[in-house]
């Protein structure tokens, strides 16, 4: 029985109506494949993820962190999920069908994961294809672990490696009194992180409420520096349950030239191709533009430590540890060599001067905020995100050779970002193999040019790769 960390609880804790917390993504692949063997590829290999066979239970009263327990009932046949494109079985279907996946919420009486084995989808020659789409919630993995379930079913070659023995047999499920008496006991060891367990006093409670308060006001504080926090329409607008996904890709050799040819590093070009990309679809939108227009984007950084250094058992590095730069996307400037210029200086300046803000930090969280006051952090800092960002955009580097499931070869991977309250649209971003992958996590209604979005973005690496001689 394993308590969540105060981050990876805060994800549970954001999560709301329409504000599914699930991190995933969309996979292509050569070939076909035998669905039975897929699903049995899956259960075979679970004991290297051990936390995919638990849930989460909420101790009684919020005494305590939530905690990850087994599930006596794991159902392999409820995760492991099976659908088909109808004839002609494109990739605008497949985009169609991965919006409507991703807008159901995961069920928290269940381990927080699903995969869909997806055929029927044609290649650009007319060959056959197949494609995975992933869920997993964000309290159990961030940007590096969230290929967790990938490790599950990928191979380094054609051939599927053995899985080792999996004699996995459910520890018993603790009853609520169990995992009270536990929060009890943990608090009892550690009184200082009980400030409104017994109710000690009200000003205690007061105190905490203000420490939230004034965790949130340093964050704004902080996001000042980079200009005023205000929503940018159409990139900040109320949002509903249903999704639309988006994807664009280009050759990582396109990157590299443009680095080559103006200095920075490969993820300043990226961050430059998502403003042009941003740019272009505002205009398309008649958006009023101006030379000193931005767009804040929040850039989430992995600062996970190695193996041996507060990792988790087995020495693997455990849970969400994330910091994050906000960076002002120069959309008004019409050179994309300026707008790369501009993004360059601004991220120097972020690495030299260490402002990153920590995801504890951005979410309002401290250490001796109980569980009641930290929900509350979560949800205010949720709803408040558009007046400190317009839009997240990841960046996670993959590895650089081919893939396999059964055989198949992986050709694609778009990574799949959750969208926080107000935010129409998240831009995930990832290499593999050569190419770079965006994937559009948008609002179905306030975003229903998303594939606009898409194109633009590919339009916009064409611009900054036509300035390399």
């Amino acid at each position: 029985m394993d308590k969540l960390s105060p981050l990876d609880a805060s994800f549970l804790y954001m999560e709301g109506a329409t504000t599914a917390m699930h991190v995933g993504g969309v996979l292509i692949f050569d070939g076909e494949i035998d669905a039975e063997l897929f699903s049995e590829l899956i259960g075979r290999r679970l004991g290297a993820v051990p936390r995919y066979r638990q849930k989460v239970r909420e101790v009684p009263g919020r005494l305590g962190a939530p905690v990850w327990v087994d599930d006596p009932d794991f159902d392999l046949a409820y995760h492991v999920r099976r659908a088909a494109l109808p004839a002609p079985g494109t990739e605008a279907q497949l985009r169609e069908l991965a919006g409507r996946v991703l807008s159901r919420q995961l069920d928290r009486d269940r381990p927080l994961w699903e995969i869909y084995l997806v055929e029927g989808l044609a290649g650009p020659d007319g060959g056959s294809r197949f494609a995975v789409i992933s869920k997993t919630h964000h309290a159990m993995v961030d940007g590096l672990g969230s290929i967790d379930i990938g490790a599950v079913l990928l191979d380094l070659t054609p051939e599927p490696r053995e899985a080792p023995p999996d004699d996995w047999h459910p520890a018993g499920e603790p009853s609520g009194i169990a995992l009270v008496a536990d929060a009890v006991a943990g608090q009892l060891r550690r009184p200082w992180t009980a400030l409104d367990t017994f109710g000690r006093a009200v000003a205690d409670a007061r105190t905490a409420v203000s420490g939230v308060v004034e965790t949130v006001g340093a964050v704004l504080a902080a996001t000042r520096s980079a200009g005023r926090g205000t929503p940018v329409n159409p990139l900040n607008a109320p949002i509903g349950q249903q999704r639309r996904f988006g994807t664009s890709a280009g050759d990582l050799d396109d990157y590299k030239a443009v680095r080559k040819a103006h200095g920075g590093t490969i993820n300043d070009v990226v961050l430059a191709v998502t403003t042009g990309g941003l740019r272009r679809w505002m205009v398309s939108r008649g958006e009023p533009l101006r030379p000193s227009t931005t767009v804040r984007a929040m850039v989430p950084v992995s600062v996970r430590v190695r193996a041996g250094q507060g990792a988790g058992r087995g020495g693997a590095p455990s849970g969400n540890q994330i910091s994050a730069y906000f960076v002002d996307l120069p959309v008004g400037e019409p050179d994309p060599v300026g707008r790369l210029e501009t993004i360059k200086a601004a991220m120097l300046a972020h690495k030299r001067s260490g402002q990153a803000i920590g995801a504890t930090t951005l979410l309002g969280l401290v250490g001796l905020t109980p569980p009641t006051l930290h929900s509350l952090a979560a949800r205010l800092t949720s709803s408040l995100s558009s007046r400190v960002f317009n839009v997240v955009v990841t960046n996670v580097p993959g590895p650089q050779f081919p893939l396999y499931a059964l055989g198949a070869r992986m050709l694609a991977m778009y990574p799949v970002v959750p969208l926080a309250k107000g935010q129409a649209v998240s831009i995930g971003i990832t290499s593999y193999n050569g190419g770079v992958f965006f994937g559009l996590n948008a609002d179905r209604e306030a975003m229903a040019d998303v594939d606009v979005l898409a194109e633009a973005m590919a339009d916009a690496l064409a611009e900054l790769r036509a300035t390399v001689s």
